[in-house]
């Protein structure tokens, strides 16, 4: 997920091919409709079908879920709903494949190919969420070894968090190899003897977050919020050196902390310029991470589909999802 927030990891976005023919997420391709909503006013009218990218983590999930049930329910529109990691969905803006991407982790790479290079997508504003990215450790370690949250104090620990894939080093544990993470040179630049080690999904590095705190074990790794996760685990973030405007510019010298992202939407040009209603739904689209985590929490721990936890919000927050469609 994270950072340029959320972007892919270095050489990562050139394993996407024009085309749009590699497999994403889930096993869903560009031109796959990988779910659709159901049920309620249903039929196109004059909306049309509308192409939603779907990112691999829960809260864009929950973004996703309460659009696609008001651009259904409200606007009838027929919602196509595509399971998509990040490079693959932009791709899609120029082929008209993809309407849009609803949380946008900074991207400055992808915005300069996109909107200022191909033309093909612009922006369609804030979501209204703050993207925090950084390093955490379960609080019981925070409680019981308070220099932690300080990085200078890492490889002093740095033996209790190896691991038999750290290599003889401290395990810095990162999520999802496609999410957006500075990790790598972080490690390299800080000299802090920590090798990077991928969980593979957001559901894992959940895991191995809750079992160190179950089973007091060491465990420091990348994490982010909005997310619904830490009311469950209040995890403690790592103080980094401060970020800068700048510190960032130069991927492989990188030695500062992620900055705070304004999360925004990018559409295709041309849904933008459509008549569609739902181009002004995603436009209006605004909540607060509180609004996410608790449709994140709906979906991950409730088990609730994303139609049900859509549909409980909406009802909750009726005069909200209004002033969206008005």
């Amino acid at each position: 997920m994270a950072r340029q927030a959320r972007r892919w990891r270095a050489g990562a976005a050139g394993l996407a091919v024009l085309g749009l023919t590699l497999t994403a997420c889930g096993g869903a391709k560009v031109g796959d409709s990988s779910s659709a909503s159901g049920g309620g006013a249903g039929g196109s009218g004059k909306c049309g079908v509308f192409n939603l990218a779907v990112n691999p983590w829960v809260g864009y999930e929950a973004d996703a879920a309460v659009v696609a049930y008001v651009a259904h329910q409200d606007l009838g529109c027929t919602v196509t709903k595509k399971d998509l990691k990040e490079e693959i969905a932009w791709q899609g803006f120029g082929t008209g494949e993809v309407d849009a991407v609803l949380e946008n982790w900074g991207h400055d790479d992808l915005k300069k190919k996109y909107l200022g290079g191909q033309k093909t997508a612009v922006s369609a504003g804030s979501t209204g969420n703050k993207g925090i990215i950084g390093w955490y450790v379960p609080p019981w370690l925070a409680k019981a070894h308070p220099d932690i949250t300080d990085w200078k104090s890492l490889n002093r620990y740095a033996a209790e968090f190896k691991t038999s894939e750290s290599g003889g080093k401290g395990q810095l544990l990162d999520g999802d190899p496609s999410y957006v993470t500075n990790d790598e040179a972080l490690v390299k630049n800080l000299k802090l003897d920590f090798k990077v080690v991928y969980a593979g999904s957001e559901t894992a590095l959940i895991q191995a977050y809750r079992k160190a705190e179950k089973n007091k074990e060491w465990v420091i790794g990348y994490f982010y919020e909005p997310q619904w996760f830490l009311s469950e685990v209040p995890l403690v973030k790592v103080n980094l050196p401060a970020y800068k405007a700048g510190c960032d510019a130069d991927a492989a010298k990188i030695a500062c902390d992620y900055p705070v992202y304004d999360l925004d939407k990018i559409v295709s040009a041309k849904f933008a310029k459509s008549a569609s209603p739902a181009y002004r739904l995603v436009k209006n689209f605004h909540w607060t991470n509180d609004d996410q985590n608790t449709v994140a929490k709906y979906i991950a721990v409730d088990k609730m589909t994303p139609d049900a936890a859509a549909k409980k919000w909406v009802d909750a927050n009726r005069a909200k999802v209004d002033a969206w469609i008005k």
